[in-house]
């Protein structure tokens, strides 16, 4: 049984993917800040809960520590904030250690779980917004420099590790009705975790450090 990895699963898209995942007969490993609040996450056939702050170095050890050594085929780094709606420093920095830090924090403290499986894939939930080419309308300016801030990690790690057979990539899952998105969003989560998925079951090693939306077109950096 192929296991995945998936942050921030106790709502949303994530807890989406953690429902399709464990349907389509994968072992998930789910976590949440609050694992004992994720009742509709624990409720899940096949998905183990634990906890995890991945902004905080404690955390993160600790979910490791958790994790040993067994095999991560699939890690996807659903967590995230929106962040500030006007400039506030602080703010700003915090929202780059949730969107930015935690996400490669979490990639190297699993390279190795991940390298030893079958699939050895990392995705990152990015957003379009954080396109450079596709801005046209400024705006969000908070949320866009994290997600640009990610995308160049992640592209990072994928040139770092390429040799070793870990494939990267980053995925803007649409305007999705979630709590950030909104009630009148384009995408149900079903409709964009379908999409992510087909298109994360089809990545190839020479696709690793690419950038997709949910229907598999690719996003210009």
């Amino acid at each position: 049984m192929a296991t995945a990895i998936i942050t921030g699963a106790n709502r949303g898209l994530g807890l989406e993917m953690a429902k399709q995942y464990s349907a389509n007969g994968w072992h998930v490993i789910g976590t949440a800040r609050e694992p004992e609040k994720a009742t509709e996450l624990q409720a899940i056939d096949n998905v183990k809960v634990l906890q995890l702050d991945a902004a905080d170095d404690a955390s993160v050890k600790s979910f490791a520590e958790q994790i040993a050594d067994q095999p991560i085929d699939l890690f996807i780094n659903n967590a995230g904030s929106f962040g500030p709606s006007e400039f506030d420093p602080d703010a700003w920095l915090d929202l780059f250690n949730v969107n930015v830090i935690g996400p490669v924090r979490l990639a190297n403290a699993l390279k190795e779980n991940v390298a030893k499986s079958a699939d050895k894939k990392m995705v990152v939930l990015s957003s379009q917004v954080g396109s450079i080419a596709e801005n046209k309308t400024g705006g969000m300016m908070y949320y866009r420099t994290s997600k640009a801030a990610v995308n160049q990690a992640w592209n990072c790690l994928a040139q770092q590790w390429k040799d070793e057979g870990l494939t990267l990539a980053m995925m803007h899952p649409g305007w999705v009705q979630t709590d950030m998105g909104g009630e009148n969003a384009d995408l149900t989560p079903q409709e964009s975790v379908e999409g992510m998925r087909s298109v994360i079951d089809r990545l190839t090693h020479e696709q690793s450090a690419k950038f997709y939306d949910y229907s598999g077109r690719e996003i210009p950096w």
